[in-house]
């Protein structure tokens, strides 16, 4: 059982006091750009859209309803999303949340793309990227249009694109004569895009209700944009921002959504990209810690961390009750229907920018991993030779980390584990196809256990668009484990007119994303490995269960 804390209640209630002064809730609403200070004004000026999207995406939900209608008498009903980050984590819960199917291709990893090359006589595929310039996205369209022609399909008809007006993307599509065109609201950035077009399009035409999900949010609206203490956007992001400790801050948000009826499958993946790359930044922010239900952190007393149990009751109002404070952790519960969470969600993150004194809009640390990527992309160098190679793992690291070190695998992982502070956090970064190997994922219970530390696990390279800007912006607390499985020339994928390949393009990814967040000073162990065996060291030697086992 837990009890209310009259110390974190009263820190809690006096910082939304403050918010309620400052009319924070209100000027959201009211789109006004000057909340998070002079040097965020611009930014925030071209970011202040998604407050009112349950009103402007309206247009979009019949547009949608009257394609997907098409389509199903063309026999077209299997619905591929290709996109990153803000392009792909609402479609996916949205999806999972009405229980209906969408292919969703975030990976540049060959085998993953391949896996979603198949039954194209009744695919559609859905294109979506804000700029209209993301390599991964552009590379998968490509694949798809050159998949769709060897097929003998009209590719045009079988491609539908989301995207800003006036991006190269929307200029490809009506030279191209793709079957449809939406134009997202340019003035919402891609992680608050999840009631535009972005989070709409291919969720309505997989066939989820996104009318019902505008009236949720249309239901929350006035609540969220009130100046009043109950507030439950308010409550959040002082919760998020500024919940104490004992004798510390609390920067880290352990994010739980049960499964089961009012489940919200997938919400912390999304809400971890909203939180992690909104706050983390100017070596500030809130590390959001993505977990299922019975994770370790949900059971160990960490004096930096809050734990957000999120429940998506649709008939419940909006709401956030705690914090309560227990043996075990320091919880709050935020309820409510999907459409409401997103928009609280939204507000409670923009409210915890202005509390940590730092721009949500921005991302400034992003695209520094895609610069180096390109770099390597462009240069072809000759690859790193590793430290050393145990049992098929080629082993790397940044400078220093394994000086003295036994050249063995278990002895590198510990080294690693070692350099975690006692305020830190591990960041497990998997460029694997997660299709084929999800069970990698159990990765990052067994080292939570084993540090007593939070731990996030990230899926590459579609992290990057996602904590990649904490990583390197956030608090300088964190070490990195990155596992990568090479691709071998007969079993990559080639990217129609472009000069590399899928297996060549996320090799780059991860090892400039490696390179990056060891100038960043950034404790970084890479392991490689070539086929399934390796795969199942590498899990060996994190103590979980073989990830190629598909009932493991």
């Amino acid at each position: 059982m837990t009890t209310t804390s009259p110390e974190v209640n009263a820190a809690l209630a006096e910082t939304v006091a403050t918010l309620v002064t400052d009319r924070v809730a209100s000027r959201i609403a009211a789109a006004d750009a000057e909340l998070w200070g002079p040097e965020a004004a611009a930014e925030a000026a071209v970011r202040l859209g998604w407050p009112t999207l349950h009103i402007t995406s309206r247009p979009i939900v019949s547009e949608v309803r009257a394609l997907r209608a098409t389509l199903l008498s063309e026999g077209v009903d299997r619905v591929v999303l290709c996109g990153m980050g803000g392009s792909s984590l609402a479609p996916e819960v949205i999806c999972a949340a009405a229980g209906v199917d969408l292919v969703v291709l975030d990976s540049t990893n060959p085998e993953q793309v391949r896996s979603a090359l198949v039954d194209l006589e009744r695919t559609v595929v859905v294109v979506s990227s804000k700029s209209g310039s993301t390599v991964e996205t552009d590379s998968q369209r490509r694949v798809f249009v050159a998949a769709f022609t060897a097929a003998g399909i009209d590719a045009p008809t079988r491609l539908v694109v989301v995207t800003d007006p006036g991006s190269a993307l929307e200029r490809t599509a009506r030279e191209g004569g793709y079957r449809a065109v939406f134009l997202a609201d340019p003035n919402v950035g891609g992680r608050y895009s999840a009631l535009t077009a972005f989070g709409l399009v291919p969720s309505g035409l997989a066939g989820a209700d996104v009318g019902a999900l505008l009236d949720q949010a249309a239901a929350a609206a006035p609540v969220l944009a009130a100046d009043d203490p109950t507030n439950p956007g308010l409550v959040l992001g002082a919760a998020l921002a500024c919940s104490p400790g004992a004798d510390r801050f609390r920067d880290k948000v352990v994010l739980v959504a049960p499964g089961g009826a009012d489940g919200l499958p997938g919400f912390g993946d999304w809400a971890e990209q909203l939180i992690a790359e909104s706050t983390g930044k100017q070596g500030r922010g809130v590390l959001p810690v993505a977990v299922a239900p019975g994770a370790p952190e949900l059971t160990t007393v960490h004096s930096d961390v809050l734990v957000a149990t999120v429940t998506g009751e649709p008939d419940r109002p909006v709401s956030v009750i705690g914090p309560d404070v227990g043996a075990q952790a320091v919880g709050i519960e935020v309820n409510g229907s999907l459409g409401a969470q997103l928009l609280m969600w939204e507000y409670a993150t923009a409210i915890a920018g202005r509390l940590l004194g730092i721009n949500p809009f921005d991302q400034p640390d992003v695209e520094s991993a895609k610069i180096a990527a390109r770099g390597l992309l462009d240069a072809t160098p000759d690859p790193i030779p590793p430290r050393f190679v145990d049992d098929g793992v080629a082993v790397t690291a940044s400078a220093g980390l394994l000086d003295d070190v036994t050249p063995d695998l278990e002895a590198a992982v510990a080294a690693l584990l070692a350099g975690v502070p006692a305020d830190g956090y591990l960041a497990v970064m998997a460029y694997v196809d997660r299709t084929t190997h999800p069970g990698l994922a159990a990765v990052r219970d067994s080292l939570a256990r084993r540090l007593g530390r939070p731990v996030t696990f990230g899926w590459g390279p579609r992290f990057l668009h996602s904590t990649g800007q904490f990583h390197k912006g956030g608090p300088p607390v964190g070490v990195f484990l990155q596992l990568v499985s090479s691709t071998a020339d007969d079993h990559d994928l080639a990217i129609p007119d472009r000069p590399f390949t899928f297996g060549r393009l996320i090799a780059a990814q991860a090892a400039g994303d490696a390179a990056v967040l060891a100038d960043h000073d950034r404790p970084v162990l890479t392991l490689t490995v070539s086929d399934a065996a390796g795969l199942r060291v590498v899990s060996n030697a994190l103590g979980v269960p073989d990830p190629t086992d598909p009932t493991s």
